[in-house]
């Protein structure tokens, strides 16, 4: 299904960024600790039968108390990489007005922490846990909330940017609009309408704009900015040029469920909207205006995906595509997400064809059924399996000509995976949640070996 890869002996290109990623949610715990506001995700917790099991973000990993130990386990895995994020009811309890100084004070010591170790922060501002009491004041719905985030980015930027020179604004919209604005499986849990959504979407996107203006103007040295969307990923079912033009179609379209590359990537890059959203959407599209589309249009320095999965498409005459059903005997993570390596090929191909832009993997990675051995050792053989696979197609790309310059995993510890609790285990460190304790999976270590090598471990044929 898809293409197969053609082995090619080469490394990746030089100053390559491998790194690996966390969100703040997932993993810091405290969560009413040391002036702590609220967030979507710690009041969508308390309402039940909405996270499996009645899991909490209340303590998860406990990076919040443990973060030396974990940059401890990135400085031995030889990590030159680290992705995280802040948040933002932790530096502002209330969204807005009075700052939470032992908040600014965590990331302070957390950054000076990686840069001890040898280990390059990059931030991101947003990873979901939206302010509990701006949601109450209409959340993503208020035309003000690009300006709450403006003046939260500053006082981050002020207070790191001396130190930090990579920034996301936001990560991943198409899942906090569709799952947590749409079908109310995710914070805040709103089913709004089509209108409505949209609107939201727009002043994520205003709020992308705006936190850029701030990291230009406020940053205290050159700072590199852009943002990691999902990447929303179709790949050909055969070689045919009729395949090929299905699966860009299929990723370029709009749905209405918003699960979309281009809705949310064409005003960041092009400064408009998709003529094909403009047509479909019609009176629910929201009102902008031309200074609007400037601000959500500020330059920024390269793209983010998020790439996990994707779909099998083939030509067809009415619709452009039809996707295909996944072979029920197909390979399959935890999560019970298809296996298609080919996806980290033609996503990245089509992202670097329409926009232009260099390119970064910012999350890819696979839940697994980890557990410590009765010898101590966690053995994830599916997992380096996975990043074999998928790791070559983003070579491939690369000696195709497509600039993508890093790739970070998904994730460094096993954490909190949002409305599926703690059942899902992504990390390169088996965390027991019942004592913290970390145990390094035998993937950290066949990765720590893969950046030593600058990705030529991947020519061993096992």
């Amino acid at each position: 299904m898809g293409f197969v890869m053609v082995e090619q002996e080469s490394e990746f290109p030089a100053g390559f960024t491998w790194g690996v990623a966390t969100s703040a949610f997932q993993i810091e715990g405290a969560a009413a600790e040391e002036g702590k506001g609220p967030s979507v995700w710690d009041n969508f917790c308390t309402i039940p039968h909405k996270v499996r099991g009645g899991d909490t973000g209340a303590v998860t990993c406990d990076h919040y108390h443990r973060y030396r130990e974990d940059v401890g386990l990135l400085a031995e895995l030889e990590v030159p990489a680290y992705r995280f994020s802040v948040s933002w009811p932790r530096v502002l309890p209330e969204g807005k007005g009075a700052i939470n100084p032992a908040g600014l004070d965590f990331y302070d010591a957390l950054v000076d922490e990686l840069l001890a170790k040898g280990v390059e922060p990059w931030v991101t501002l947003f990873h979901w846990d939206f302010p509990q009491r701006l949601q109450e004041q209409g959340g993503w719905l208020n035309p003000a909330s690009p300006e709450w985030f403006a003046d939260y980015v500053r006082i981050v930027v002020e207070r790191l940017s001396d130190r930090v020179r990579h920034w996301f604004t936001i990560n991943e919209p198409q899942c906090f609009i569709r799952f947590g604005h749409g079908d109310a499986i995710n914070a805040p849990g709103l089913s709004l309408s089509l209108a409505d959504r949209l609107l939201a979407s727009h002043h994520v996107m205003l709020a992308h704009g705006r936190a850029v203006q701030m990291i230009r103007e406020f940053c205290k040295q050159p700072a590199l900015v852009g943002w990691a969307p999902v990447g929303v990923a179709a790949v050909p079912a055969s070689s045919s040029a009729a395949d090929i033009a299905a699966a860009n179609t299929a990723m370029a379209e709009v749905p209405e469920i918003l699960w979309t590359n281009t809705w949310f990537n064409d005003p960041v890059f092009f400064g408009r909207y998709p003529e094909e959203a403009e047509r479909k959407f019609g009176t629910s599209m929201p009102r902008y205006t031309a200074d609007e589309m400037r601000t959500i249009a500020q330059p920024v320095d390269f793209l983010g995906l998020n790439i996990y999965t994707g779909t099998v498409v083939e030509a067809d005459s009415s619709n452009g595509y039809r996707a295909l059903p996944f072979p029920a005997a197909g390979m399959r993570s935890a999560f019970d997400w298809p296996l298609i390596p080919e996806t980290l090929y033609w996503c990245p191909k089509f992202h670097a064809e329409r926009y232009k832009v260099p390119l970064y993997i910012t999350e890819n990675g696979m839940a697994n059924i980890d557990w410590v051995d009765l010898d101590g050792q966690v053995r994830d053989p599916q997992r380096i399996d996975y990043l074999k696979r998928y790791l070559r197609e983003v070579r491939r790309a690369i000696n195709e000509g497509v600039d993508l310059r890093g790739y970070f995993l998904w994730s460094l510890l096993d954490n909190f995976e949002w409305s599926e609790g703690f059942s899902k285990r992504f990390g390169l460190v088996h965390v027991d949640f019942a004592t913290q304790q970390r145990t390094i999976k035998e993937s950290a270590y066949w990765y720590r070996e893969l950046i030593r090598t600058n990705g030529s471990l991947l020519n061993k044929p096992q």
